[in-house]
């Protein structure tokens, strides 16, 4: 069995992919006939081995492959160059029997190729599209596109009910607005929501409550990570809440109005008591100790660079510097931690 599976909702993708296995046997004895393959370091022959070997004590031996096909496509950030044109093209040659291998795989090899997007109109991609016709009239082909608003409401509907529960129409439209189509972070809230609401239905304010305690929880943690100059962890909390749905540019504005609070805090210390401040800043009590605790930190020099950086960050992200805004983001967290 062959299978060519893309697109951008991987939620979607990696449920099929598990449907998948459920029919594969004995889930325990799939894991030791799995084999999960880079197709950006793996070569055809290696490939080959994988997919000709027998299964141990099961009827099958399932090979994923990530990345294979849009290995082919310029990568997101580079400019294309004359290199760049000359790898793609080894690889190309490289890969010219891979419908040879998949032809000869034992009936017991199921090969899953899995692609973020393999749909872009460039100069590589159409040189392999000969290839990609040969694939797909032997394999199972599946696309998983980002669903749009109505096919989202439709999806939250039908979760939601899956766990035996109710949701008002509009905190679907409002879960919509917040998450958007990353449904990994999508499943993630309604589960939340779920332990939340104990059985009634979910409604607006349920949304509204969960996801700001969900999106304040997340930037504490990135700013406590940035105050202590955890660059790794700082970057590990990034990816989460890329992972959660949330773009650079949300980030570095939550960023900015943690540091913003920071430096309200030591402007009202020297003269104010606690309860004052809570009163100036209007912060309930788990964000003002989160906030006071972070402004032992700083002093004023130390905000004024912060500050400097962000600016700087804001300013590349809305002119287009970077062709990548994540890693616009990941140089000022990285330069605000060197400065503690």
């Amino acid at each position: 069995m062959f299978y060519i599976l893309y697109g951008l909702d991987d939620y979607s993708l990696n449920q099929y992919i598990n449907q998948i296995r459920k029919g594969l046997g004995d889930p325990e004895m799939l894991k030791v006939n799995t084999s999960r393959l880079d197709g950006g370091k793996l070569t055809a022959n290696e490939l080959k081995d994988h997919c000709y070997a027998m299964p141990f004590l099961s009827p099958f031996r399932l090979v994923i492959v990530n990345g294979l096909l849009g290995q082919f496509e310029p990568k997101r950030g580079k400019q294309p160059s004359a290199s760049n044109g000359t790898k793609t093209r080894k690889k190309l040659k490289e890969w010219q029997n891979l419908e040879e291998i998949i032809s000869g795989m034992p009936q017991s090899t199921v090969l899953m190729l899995v692609d973020a997007d393999i749909t872009n109109k460039n100069s590589m991609l159409k040189k392999i599209e000969p290839l990609l016709k040969e694939l797909k009239s032997k394999a199972g082909v599946k696309v998983f596109p980002l669903l749009k608003w109505r096919e989202l409401r439709t999806w939250i509907n039908k979760r939601v009910v899956e766990e035996s529960a109710d949701i008002t129409d509009g905190a679907v439209t409002l879960l919509t607005e917040l998450i958007g189509g990353n449904l990994w972070g999508m499943n993630n809230l309604i589960q939340q929501l779920l332990l939340y609401v104990q059985g009634r239905t979910i409604n607006e304010k349920d949304v509204a409550d969960m996801a700001d305690y969900s999106r304040d929880t997340n930037i504490f943690l990135l700013v406590d990570a940035i105050v202590e100059g955890k660059s790794k962890a700082a970057q590990g909390m990034l990816y989460h809440m890329y992972q959660s749905g949330s773009s650079p540019s949300y980030i570095l504005t939550m960023i900015t109005r943690q540091f913003r609070l920071i430096a309200q805090v030591l402007e009202l210390s020297p003269g104010l008591s606690r309860l004052q401040i809570q009163g100036k800043l209007k912060l309930s009590d788990y964000p003002l100790d989160k906030t006071l605790r972070q402004a032992k930190s700083y002093d004023s020099s130390r905000i004024n660079m912060a500050y400097e950086e962000m600016i700087q960050t804001d300013l590349a992200i809305k002119s287009g510097k970077y062709l990548d805004n994540q890693f616009a983001l990941e140089s000022m967290i990285l330069s605000i931690g060197r400065a503690g």
